[in-house]
């Protein structure tokens, strides 16, 4: 025989001081968890946002960033022309050498500098890159000193505002519009045109090759060429694979920092639960009395009083993800270090997440609830009644 869980809920709403501020400080933890939780996932969504299955990234052998990679410039042209890259409107292959160069800028604030990535594309790369969109002012003019800057990270620079100078490389560049491309990492970077960059920043090489397959299937062919052309001494990668392999370190810091924040709160927030349940416990000795001698059997009593403490924390799983809702969407930066360069992304939150938040509050209840549960249902009944 079961006790009535409307038992369990009228304790409870006896006791309003206590049962709020455990509901309270378990809505605390969670809250943290999901914050926690959804920055990680949002850094990790902006990099595999960045890539596309049907192009490639070609680097120098051996490279494992853009930053540490170089192709030549003849190399570049004998990579171009390739039978299996697709053709822009122009009739050209869409084929991207890409100069890549993390430079420290001014920080809108005032307050130190930024370290961003300035890229040299080609005239092609905004139809390798299909997601990236012009949503201010206009492309930089081919032969100009012009530049567009990522929609993410033009706020947080300096002489960002289309129309101003941003001043680097010991030049001034006029900044002819401002793009975004999905909520990718591409919107944490500064790009012109390659020729422009090149010289002044890299010399006469390209960091990586960008190149648009005129189909995804086609990548393992070109790959198995690239790579045993002994000319080039290159390496093919898929570009969504190699963004989304960016993302190691940064990923492991924030859900270590995610599992330790949140894990000594945690403790605090069990703590409250016990104490809590271990007062409810003391105070309803005679009620235990009453039930064991009802006929109500220990494990009963365990499970009521487990559910109550389970229940007072689910309340607070609930309440903590109200409370992180508001933080989705909202853009924060971080450092790639991958790049060494800022790159901004927004907190992300989703159904997976809140649910880990709801197990995670449940956790902490069983936990928090099981000790004072168990000496409920141990309690002798003439202890209980004395």
């Amino acid at each position: 025989m079961k006790i009535p869980l409307i038992y369990n809920l009228r304790s409870l709403l006896r006791r309003p001081v206590s049962s709020t501020m455990t509901a309270v400080g378990v809505a605390l933890v969670v809250a943290v968890f999901i914050a926690m939780l959804a920055l990680a996932n949002g850094f990790r969504m902006a990099l595999v946002r960045t890539g596309s299955p049907d192009n490639v990234l070609v680097l120098r052998k051996g490279a494992d960033s853009e930053l540490s990679s170089g192709v030549s410039r003849t190399n570049a042209a004998i990579i171009a022309a390739l039978p299996q890259i697709a053709t822009g409107s122009d009739g050209r292959p869409l084929a991207s050498p890409e100069v890549f160069v993390p430079m420290s800028l001014d920080a809108a604030s005032g307050g130190g500098d930024r370290l961003v990535v300035t890229r040299g594309v080609s005239a092609q790369a905004f139809e390798v890159r299909q997601n990236v969109r012009i949503v201010e002012g206009q492309r930089f003019a081919q032969g100009r000193d012009e530049v567009i800057i990522g929609s993410a990270i033009a706020p947080r620079l300096a002489h960002s505002a289309v129309g101003d100078t941003i001043h680097f490389a010991g030049r001034g560049w006029l900044v002819a519009g401002h793009f975004s491309s999905g909520g990718s990492a591409f919107e944490s970077e500064i790009w012109g045109e390659n020729e422009q960059l090149m010289p002044i920043l890299r010399g006469e090489f390209f960091q990586v090759v960008a190149l648009r397959l005129r189909s995804a299937a086609l990548f393992d062919e070109v790959k198995r060429v690239l790579e045993d052309d002994r000319r080039l001494q290159v390496d093919a990668r898929r570009e969504s694979e190699f963004y989304s392999s960016q993302n190691g370190v940064l990923r492991l810091i924030l859900n270590f920092l995610a599992v330790f924040i949140t894990g000594i709160m945690a403790i605090g927030a069990v703590f409250g639960a016990v104490n809590t349940m271990y007062a409810a416990v003391a105070s309803r000795t005679g009620e235990i009395a009453v039930l064991l001698t009802l006929g109500f059997k220990p494990r009963s009593v365990l499970a009521s009083f487990l559910t109550e403490a389970t229940f007072l924390a689910l309340v607070g799983g609930f309440l903590g993800c109200l409370v992180a809702l508001p933080i989705n969407g909202i853009v924060t930066s971080t450092t790639n270090w991958s790049s060494f360069s800022t790159i901004a992304f927004s907190f992300l939150v989703t159904p997976r997440i809140l649910l880990e938040g709801i197990i995670f509050s449940v956790v902490m209840g069983v936990l928090g609830g099981y000790f004072p549960a168990r000496r409920a249902a141990r309690m002798p009944v003439v202890q209980a009644i004395r």
